[in-house]
């Protein structure tokens, strides 16, 4: 008997039907993400038409003074920091779901949310206190730093917790972040209950999420903290493919899990938590994101963490365009619109994997 021989040139058409889909996937990503960009630039309450608005990226200047000064002073910083959170909270999004082989996982589940969230409370209502301890802080730096050294704190705490003998336990993780989190909210209820009246209304605007306020001052400085885990988050594709075997059977397959899984903790604290210190809270992006892109490309992380970057990016891009223009002149806050998007579609998604048996 002989066996069975491959069919070797009907696996090479499949491998290559399966390359042109991910190239034509990222194409199509690519540009929605070109049309989100001119989209955020050109409109709002200046209008900018897209030649002009083409015309003056390329050279540099607009012929109309007003035009000039909104595009680049106000639209570009804020249509930049834009992209990249969005880019960032979707592909720590993708790497926890991954990480965790939990679906409901998002970088508000080991505390980055929550640490900022309570740092910025602090400084919001402490901040003349900090400024004392730090003089030549301007309050616009202090509180983006606050909320960044929060996030960072809370979930390194939260490593720290669920390391035992050399090894991290996901599922002490998992509950480590449940537990933070929980008390940072009541420490977040404290600042609330100390804070006066304008204090109050700084906290719930910054709890809500916003891109407004975004300028070149206090975006640069955080470039290289939200540039950094967007370039090596998908290098961590593989050893995500092969934890969803397990960590053993990663273990075996020659994957330095420990040292990955310290690496994607970290990365997604850096990514999350420098976009959530400049914009405040902005839920389900994390968390719906890497559902839509899983659902159209499949589970396979080399592809699903940049498509995940790159349709959060856009995805919170058309939010932010939408929250300054539907009630002009007031703006909604961010935050708002994801939530009202976001939890409907996760109850969606819920009953679909419900009624399939598949969750």
């Amino acid at each position: 008997m002989t066996a069975p021989s491959l069919d070797l040139p009907g696996l090479s058409l499949v491998l290559q039907r399966r390359r042109l889909q991910r190239r034509l996937a990222v194409a199509v990503l690519l540009a929605l993400l070109l049309a989100a960009l001119l989209l955020g630039l050109g409109r709002g309450a200046i209008a900018i038409p897209p030649d002009v608005l083409l015309l003056g990226l390329l050279s540099g200047g607009l012929e109309d003074p007003r035009q000039e000064l909104v595009l680049f002073a106000i639209r570009l910083p804020r249509v930049i920091l834009g992209a990249l959170v969005g880019a960032g909270l979707a592909m720590a999004g993708a790497c926890l779901q991954g990480l965790f082989r939990n679906p409901l996982a998002d970088p508000g589940l080991i505390g980055v949310t929550s640490g900022a969230g309570l740092a910025a409370a602090a400084a919001i209502v402490l901040g003349g206190l900090l400024q004392g301890l730090l003089p030549g802080v301007p309050m616009t730096l202090l509180l983006p730093l606050a909320a960044f050294a929060g996030a960072l704190a809370v979930t390194l705490l939260v490593y720290r917790l669920a390391r035992r003998d050399g090894r991290t336990d996901v599922a002490t993780l998992l509950l480590a972040g449940v537990a933070l989190n929980a008390i940072a909210g009541a420490g977040i209820g404290l600042m609330i209950f100390l804070s006066d009246d304008q204090q109050l209304r700084d906290i719930n605007f910054w709890l809500l999420g916003t891109l407004n306020g975004a300028t070149w001052e206090r975006l640069l400085p955080a470039l290289p903290f939200m540039l950094l885990p967007l370039l090596l988050l998908p290098r961590l594709g593989r050893l995500l493919n092969a934890l969803l075997l397990g960590e053993e059977e990663a273990r075996h397959l020659g994957f330095a899990v420990e040292r990955g899984k310290r690496l994607a903790v970290l990365l997604t604290a850096l990514a999350a938590g420098a976009g959530v210190a400049l914009t405040g809270a902005i839920g389900f992006v994390g968390l719906v994101v890497p559902h839509l892109v899983r659902l159209a490309l499949g589970p396979d992380h080399r592809l699903l963490l940049p498509a995940s970057g790159l349709l959060g990016a856009a995805l919170l891009l058309l939010a932010d365009l939408l929250a300054r223009t539907l009630v002009l002149p007031a703006e909604l806050p961010i935050g708002i619109l994801t939530s009202c998007v976001g939890g409907p579609f996760f109850l969606w998604l819920l009953l679909r994997r419900r009624a399939q048996g598949s969750w």
